[in-house]
């Protein structure tokens, strides 16, 4: 059995042998084939039988030869369908109208009589085109898609406190300009969605967003997956393939961990930059781009230049604008608001719709040190979600050690009952690696007096 192909075929011409013959020789072939004399009817079809190839004479009139009136009809589908596939058909052969056709939008034309196997091919032809235009629909209707829900998830810079409205004062003034930013901060505290958030706020919002994690790239593999190779470059090169910068053509590339990259590889990043040309792996051909740079990285650059270990020129080419994104414990106000953003994530993903943060959690991690930043407060409060049992979030004090000090937990000699208390109530705690619930049972008391009692000696 002949498998056939999707597309559906409308065929116009006035001689009823010609449509007869064309439809009994291309059913074998597609799966809808419709016949038509009458070309004021085209529209009809079109909307009725969602047509996506048509076949269409250039003389309908009876010794009419000059096929004026298929560029009149030619014309009228392309005004009202532009993306209709034509095929002309004329009984002379006229080249010279053949090509007027084709400037004018006709996909492709035959000669009548026509050989089968030339139809056939034209016709495949067409309907490869159509499936690789849908395809490629698809892939930009998804990536659209796809930026929009990135955009959605990322583009939010929690917080009120001083440092943070002066970080999103500058991300604002820095976003409104192409220059190449370098984002600078301790690990966790979120240089990829300042990188979003001046993507989201400047003029090539609706391009591409492209992240790389130089750090996971290895030397061997940088310069295919950042420039892109061509078929046959190396062993496994396939296909063409094109670098992340070219993916980022018109839009912004974050480059993160650009302080891992090797001083050889080094050179190579600024070549592309400088130049806004690169070369995929076995081409010569030089590609334009055009790339909003951002880079972001915890490392110290400037220690680096001077030991030999970043190139000088390279930091002046990424860092035009240079912002430092402030860590979680200098923007301390801002915890309430981060967990409560992170807990009704969090809520939603593992069904607990109910459940709340109380003041004493509250204090809890603000008394936290957070080396870990932002990334840790937000693992954090995902596990204590997990974990809590109750509607009252339960952190895990174990994780959070600097909110006691030593000196509370050497307590040998103090009668004062208060501090005894606290002290028990830490050691509990401690010994169930936070869970409440189990601290309280072993201290001989209910929950709910075990979290007044915290909260009376601040902890």
């Amino acid at each position: 059995m002949i498998q056939k192909f999707s597309s559906s075929i409308l065929i116009i011409d006035d001689n009823p042998d010609i449509l007869t013959s064309a439809e009994m020789f291309l059913e074998e072939n597609f799966s809808t084939i419709i016949s038509e004399s009458d070309p004021t009817r085209i529209s009809s079809h079109i909307n009725k039988s969602n047509i996506d190839i048509i076949l269409l004479d250039m003389n309908f009139r009876k010794g009419e030869i000059e096929g004026y009136e298929g560029i009149f009809w030619l014309d009228k589908i392309k005004s009202d369908y532009p993306d209709m596939l034509v095929i002309l058909m004329t009984a002379f052969g006229d080249v010279e109208l053949a090509v007027k056709g084709i400037k004018k939008g006709a996909f492709d034309f035959i000669t009548k009589p026509w050989k089968n196997a030339k139809l056939l091919a034209t016709l495949i032809s067409a309907h490869r085109f159509i499936e690789s235009q849908r395809e490629k629909n698809k892939f930009k209707n998804q990536s659209e898609l796809l930026t929009k829900t990135i955009t959605q998830n990322y583009s939010q810079v929690i917080g009120e406190s001083p440092a943070i409205n002066q970080l999103k004062e500058t991300l604002q003034k820095v976003s409104e300009t192409d220059a190449n930013v370098l984002l600078l901060g301790k690990n966790g505290t979120g240089k990829e969605l300042a990188a979003r958030e001046l993507h989201r706020m400047s003029n090539r919002k609706n391009e591409a967003f492209i992240t790389v994690d130089l750090g996971a790239i290895s030397e061997t593999l940088f310069e295919s997956e950042i420039f892109g190779h061509v078929k046959g470059a190396f062993t496994d090169a396939k296909a063409d393939k094109p670098g992340r910068f070219e993916l980022a053509d018109k839009g912004t590339i974050f480059l993160d961990e650009i302080g891992n990259l090797s001083y050889n590889l080094q050179s190579k990043l600024l070549t592309v930059i400088q130049n806004k040309k690169l070369t995929r792996v076995g081409s010569s051909k030089e590609i334009p781009i055009d790339v909003r740079i951002i880079c972001a990285t915890n490392m110290p650059l400037k220690d680096m230049i001077e030991q030999g270990q970043f190139r000088q020129d390279l930091f002046y080419r990424i860092n035009t604008f240079e912002i430092n994104i402030p860590s979680l414990k200098d923007r301390i106000d801002d915890i309430p608001l981060l967990a409560e953003h992170f807990l009704n994530q969090y809520k939603a993903k593992y069904n607990k719709p109910d459940l709340k943060l109380d003041d004493h959690v509250i204090r809890q991690l603000k008394n936290y040190d957070w080396p870990g930043n932002i990334r840790e407060l937000k693992n954090i409060v995902e596990r204590a979600t997990v974990l809590s049992e109750g509607k009252t979030l339960e952190i895990n004090l174990q994780v959070l050690p600097l909110a006691y000090s030593s000196k509370d937990k050497d307590n040998s000699g103090n009668l004062n009952l208060d501090e005894n208390e606290k002290h028990l109530i830490i050691q509990a705690i401690e010994k169930n690696n936070g869970n409440i619930t189990k601290a309280a049972k072993e201290l001989g008391i209910q929950r709910n007096a075990l979290y007044r009692r915290i909260e009376k000696h601040g902890l």
